[in-house]
């Protein structure tokens, strides 16, 4: 009979690649979500009448009036529309926004 001799390796180099995964998944999917995250929130609680935003579907306008649930924006001269503030995508720049 031929044994051959299995050299015992430890636990904790088992676990080395799956640790090593977890590490490279949290630094570049989970904290830079979470820094997004954050700076999103910090945009919609900053939110103030005159700020020029776009919504998560496209809608441009300035914001008219600013309640604890609500944001209401203005569209067109006329056209005003009412959105809860997790509908606001992002604030506008001169960039992208021309009057």
């Amino acid at each position: 009979m031929l044994f051959i001799l299995q050299a015992q390796q430890n636990p904790i180099i088992g676990f080395l690649p799956l640790l090593l995964v977890l590490i490279v998944i949290y630094f570049f999917f989970i904290r830079p979500q979470a820094k997004k995250q954050k700076l999103q929130d910090q945009f919609i609680q900053n939110l103030s009448k005159g700020d020029k935003i776009v919504t998560n579907s496209g809608i441009v306008g300035q914001i008219t009036k600013v309640d604890e649930s609500s944001v209401q924006i203005q569209v067109d001269q006329k056209s005003y529309l009412t959105l809860v503030p997790g509908a606001i995508s992002k604030e506008m720049t001169e960039q992208y926004y021309k009057d």
